[in-house]
């Protein structure tokens, strides 16, 4: 039996790889059979041994959230447990992601199909049966559904089969009229079944909560409007012309944003350059009373990327149990036609989560970057974090396999000098090695940095973050027709994202492929960006890390020039 995805990747895949993946493929083919028969005799094996799946996973709610615990789940009630199948082939996933992202390749920008993502990847057939024969087994079954690509596992089952499936506790925690079902304890499956799941979602994470990133800027940081971004960043006029182009924001907050309010909007910001006022499609819930961060991530994605077909993606769960980000995430790897510029602004201390789950939450972002889909997070508004011993690195900023946004402010006045700004999340993960396309660049910060924290609080050699950053204090955003003032990184990130929507325009009138993963045309062409030198992030109870010439972990590479993106951009296409 050939492997089916190898022909569809003559170019990129190579026939070594092809012969060494369909040998794997076969072991795997045995391997799933032998382990199929084990799950289906658990039963009759007396005391099975239980491994955790996520054993540096965070149970307890993060400080400060608002999330209190309540009653007991009742046997019958239902939860939603969503089952992350182990992928196929994540080693050749990973080589097609770097080569389609990498400037110099001869696959350079060449992005698959979501068909030819999910061919690649799609869990072996014996693995979701083998798991569903475990939860058939323990009563639990009957109600689940596999995502389009087959990758996850939902069910819908009553705690009283949760707690035996996963031997554990869950409870109701409740944050103001919000309540969600978790696990008050780490939970564990049966040895058997561990080498076929990643992680079980709707367990232990909690939904964000409202003004978690967002910050009301103080009264003389007042006047960022669309047309002081267009004329810093030299965006001037342009507007997007192609109707293939897409660009989208997500949401999490259980926030929605207000057509009548982007119009107002646009009506006291607009004028200077043609635009659309209205959202081309919203995935999700959205109801009538706007929220502050939905509005701001709306009214500037579509400022900057103006005239770009505009998408609101809301997942605030449908149930108790499922996770937001988590349904997103699942939601985007299963839709063809999925925008090709996302703005986030999410982020979790990188030591509440599990490896396990950052790194299939890192296999998901590989998906979208081989398919050409650029992410961009904002980096975060505490600094490097601090828990009092070490910097704390936000995710998914902290992952190699995302762009990383960071803020930047005024020096003074409006029209002076930017400087970094001390909330702008940037650092160095714990978790993840620096990738190849910044070794050069952060070795050279630490070559030259005239001040440095203490080396107690960080990871050297980790992946270092913000990678891109944009002005982040001062911003009017129109929400339930009340103009207010905002802060964070959370502005700065649909900025960027709308300025890549419209380099992708630029890209696609000339006939050529959409960016897709920024980050190595990013430090390859840094010189496309105009570097920020000046301003420090807040460490623990001192001074995080300075700006400085070149990339650092306050401002990354510098905050974006329009024109000099759009030339590099072309000259790099094939």
């Amino acid at each position: 039996m050939p492997v089916r995805y190898c022909p569809q990747f003559p170019n990129i895949v190579s026939k070594s790889r092809q012969v060494a993946a369909y040998r794997s493929y076969l072991i795997d083919i045995k391997m799933y059979q032998i382990l199929l028969v084990a799950v289906l005799s658990l039963s009759a094996v007396a005391g099975a041994t239980r491994v955790h799946l996520e054993p540096g996973q965070r149970v307890e709610p993060p400080v400060n959230s608002g999330w209190r615990v309540g009653r007991r789940c009742l046997p019958d009630e239902w939860i939603v447990l969503t089952f992350a199948l182990k992928l196929r082939n994540v080693d050749e996933l990973e080589e097609i992601f770097r080569r389609v992202s990498t400037p110099g390749s001869l696959s350079y920008r060449q992005h698959v199909s979501l068909e030819e993502v999910q061919v690649m990847t799609k869990p072996d057939g014996h693995v979701r049966k083998a798991v569903e024969a475990w939860l058939v087994q323990e009563g639990g079954g009957d109600r689940c559904r596999a995502t389009g690509g087959g990758d996850f596992l939902e069910c819908i089952v009553s705690c009283g089969i949760a707690e035996r499936l996963l031997d554990t506790e869950f409870f109701q925690y409740l944050n103001n009229n919000e309540t969600v079902m978790r696990a008050n304890r780490l939970y564990s499956v049966p040895s058997d079944v561990s080498p076929l799941i990643d992680f079980v979602g709707g367990t232990h994470r909690f939904p964000p909560t409202r003004r978690q990133l967002t910050k009301i800027s103080s009264p003389e940081a007042l006047g960022v409007t669309p047309s002081v971004l267009r004329r810093q960043y030299n965006v001037s006029d342009t507007v997007g012309k192609m109707s293939s182009n897409k660009q989208a924001v997500a949401q999490f907050l259980k926030e929605h944003f207000s057509e009548i309010d982007l119009k107002e909007f646009f009506l006291l910001f607009g004028e200077s350059f043609t635009h659309k006022d209205s959202v081309d499609k919203i995935v999700g819930p959205n109801g009538i009373l706007a929220g502050v961060e939905a509005s701001l991530d709306v009214e500037y994605i579509m400022s900057l990327g103006a005239n770009i077909s505009t998408w609101f993606w809301g997942t605030a769960g449908l149930h108790e149990g499922q996770e937001p980000f988590l349904q997103w995430i699942m939601a985007v790897g299963n839709t063809s036609d999925a925008p090709s510029v996302f703005s986030v602004s999410y982020g979790d201390d990188e030591d509440s989560l599990s490896t396990s789950y950052m790194e299939r939450i890192n296999q998901e972002f590989m998906k979208l970057g081989a398919r050409g889909i650029s992410v961009l997070f904002a980096s975060g508004d505490d600094g490097t974090g601090c828990n009092g011993k070490t910097f704390v690195p936000s995710f998914p900023a902290s992952s190699p396999y995302v762009t990383a946004v960071g803020g930047t402010g005024f020096e003074g006045i409006i029209g002076n000098a930017e400087v970094g700004n001390y909330i702008s999340g940037g650092g160095f993960s714990n978790v993840f090695s620096q990738p190849d396309y910044q070794q050069g660049a952060v070795q050279k910060f630490f070559s030259s940095a005239t001040h440095l924290p203490d080396s107690k609080y960080f990871n050297k050699s980790g992946r270092g973050y913000p990678d891109i950053s944009a002005l982040s204090n001062g911003f009017l955003v129109v929400c339930n027709l009340i103009p207010l003032p905002v802060a964070g990184t959370s502005c700065a990130a649909p900025t960027v994202s709308g300025i890549i929507a419209l380099v992708n325009d630029h890209l696609l009138q000339a006939g050529k492929p959409v960016l897709g993963f920024l980050n190595p045309f990013l430090y390859q062409q840094a010189s496309a960006l105009t570097d920020i030198t000046d301003g420090c992030n807040s460490g623990c109870l001192e001074t995080g890390f300075c700006s400085q010439s070149g990339w650092d972990p306050v401002t990354g590479n510098g905050v974006p020039n329009f024109p000099a993106l759009v030339q590099a951009a072309l000259k790099h296409s094939h």
